[in-house]
């Protein structure tokens, strides 16, 4: 892996939460950055009207995205998540995925709250910074 992950005496364990406090790039690592990822098939229609059915397969597209420059999840440095409507209710889903892709290294995220995407069926969205060594 290009990078470290921290999470520092003194601040809470983010780790149940999804993610990482701080990550470190180490110098000539290239940083590939992936535009937001949503729900949707290979023909940009949306997979579902249902949150968790978006969200996990926003992480597939995030993934073959990476593919495409011969990088996985484990190269995802930063994450950042765009939830239409964001309530408590919707944090299962997006930790569920997480976990599922990353375990007990989550890299680092910031969940944002927002009124609308792109069109008003997408209701997430995960964009990315991965690290190649």
């Amino acid at each position: 892996m290009a990078h470290t992950l921290a999470n520092p005496d003194g601040l809470h364990d983010p780790v149940p939460f999804g993610y990482s406090h701080t990550a470190a790039v180490p110098e000539g690592t290239q940083l590939v950055l992936v535009a937001g990822q949503y729900g949707s098939d290979a023909d940009g229609a949306v997979v579902s009207p249902d949150f968790a059915e978006q969200v996990k397969q926003a992480f597939r597209n995030l993934g073959v995205a990476l593919a495409a420059h011969g990088l996985d999840l484990g190269h995802v440095v930063q994450l950042r998540t765009y939830v239409v409507n964001h309530d408590v209710a919707k944090l299962a889903p997006i930790g569920a995925a997480i976990a599922e892709g990353w375990g007990s290294k989550p890299p680092v995220n910031t969940l944002i709250g927002v009124a609308s995407l792109a069109t008003p069926d997408v209701l997430f969205e995960v964009e990315a910074s991965a690290a190649r060594p």
